[in-house]
């Protein structure tokens, strides 16, 4: 026979009356406190700005619309993800690998046709003595002869690094060969972009 709790220890109806408003009164207190000014951006009692867990509503929306908005000029460029962690491409992955020869004083270009928000991956080395070298972007609509340098550096034998494409246009490296004897300057690129080639 199952032991029964005698008559004494069970509870009452008030007591379990007592017990449910209390439990109510418990969970509204923690979704005026607690869940609204978190989830909801919505803070009546200030205990949300008070213990940072405040989020206003216009920036809980403002993100939802930014993050929709990059994702659809994402997809048009074939570009990246609000998050900047996923990379979607149009542009299938490809590698290159090219090389040029300077002569004393020569200078010379290589460059990757790219989209907007486009990457790679590279690396180059100089072989025979350092360069000077500018990395740099020559945007889609840009007047004939303007850039913009992310880099430039002397006499060095190599470079590594990642790039993306703040635009579209050709981005790559000028080098030039200030030393007596000849160069040979070679360069690996591997990722998004439709082309590698010599201007």
């Amino acid at each position: 026979m199952p032991d029964t709790p005698p008559p004494s220890h069970q509870p009452s109806s008030g007591q379990l009356l007592r017990a449910t408003v209390l439990a109510v009164i418990v969970a509204s207190a923690l979704l005026v406190a607690i869940v609204l000014p978190a989830e909801y951006g919505l803070d009546p009692t200030g205990i949300g700005r008070a213990t940072g867990l405040f989020r206003p509503a216009a920036s809980v929306e403002s993100a939802e619309d930014v993050s929709a908005a990059a994702d659809g000029e994402a997809e048009a460029a074939g570009a990246v993800s609000a998050s900047r962690s996923l990379l979607k491409s149009l542009t299938p992955y490809r590698s290159d690998e090219m090389s040029l020869t300077l002569q004393s004083g020569e200078g010379a270009e290589i460059k990757a046709a790219m989209n907007q928000g486009e990457r790679f991956v590279f690396s180059w080395t100089s072989t025979g003595g350092g360069v000077d070298v500018d990395m740099h972007s020559e945007f889609v609509g840009a007047r004939a002869g303007e850039s913009t340098s992310y880099w430039k550096d002397e006499f060095q034998t190599s470079g590594h690094g990642a790039f993306e494409a703040p635009a579209a246009g050709n981005h790559g490296w000028f080098w030039q060969n200030l030393n007596d004897d000849p160069v040979t300057i070679t360069v690996k690129v591997s990722g998004y972009y439709e082309k590698l080639f010599r201007p």
